[in-house]
Order: C-alpha cells, then structure tokens, then sequence
C-alpha cells in the first residue's frame, strides 16, 4: 500500500520543503525557489490524480472501456507556462530591488523602509 501511494508521499515532502523554504529565508531568491519547489509538488499532485489504472487515451475504439481523461495534464501544461513566467517577474523584481535597496534580505530591506519613514 505505501508504494501505490509513493507519488503522494512525493508530493507532502516537495511540498513541505517548499513551504520550510519560503518562511525560513529571508533572501528573496531563496524565497522564490522555494515557490517553484512548492509549485512543482502540486503539478506531481494533478497528474497523479489524472492517473487511471488501465486506462487508455481517450480515442472510441471497440474492447476498450476504461479511459483517462487528458484535462489534468493538459491544465498542468497551462500551468507550468504560467509558474515560469511568475517566476521571471519574481526574478525580475528581485533586480530592481537590489537596486534600489543594495540587498535582497528582506529584513534589511525591512529596516531601510523604517528608516526611511
């Protein structure tokens, strides 16, 4: 039983290390890898879920009863387009950031706004 559900166990270790990553760092690339990290065990957990045993695609032929259906893998591929393209604005801001800060800490960056006020 614990091998058929081994995608699953993936998907709860990907995902809690995505997590530990995002609240444990205070460096902003850091913090936008562990996004990606998280992202990718939710796009493991869409296509394990789109899994059918036996079944086949979704073409009418005769003797074939079970079928899979595509949309989870097809949504996943919209999915990740989307993921990698946060991922380039994060990054993308993360320069401006540093130039307008000197630092990508977010404590620092934290304590120069309050200086600032």
């Amino acid at each position: 039983m614990l091998v058929s559900l081994f995608n699953y166990w993936i998907v709860i270790v990907l995902m809690m290390m995505g997590f530990y990553i995002v609240i444990s760092h205070s460096n902003l690339i850091k913090k936008l890898l562990g996004l990606s990290i998280f992202q990718a065990s939710v796009f493991i957990m869409y296509i394990s879920m789109g899994k059918v045993e036996g079944g086949t695609a979704p073409i009418l032929e005769e003797g074939i009863k079970t079928y899979s259906n595509p949309l989870p893998h097809v949504l996943i591929l919209t999915a990740i387009v989307v993921g990698i393209a946060t991922v380039a604005l994060g990054l993308a801001l993360v320069v401006r950031i540093h130039e307008a800060y000197g630092t990508i800490e977010e404590n620092e960056i934290q304590e120069k706004d309050n200086k600032s006020c």
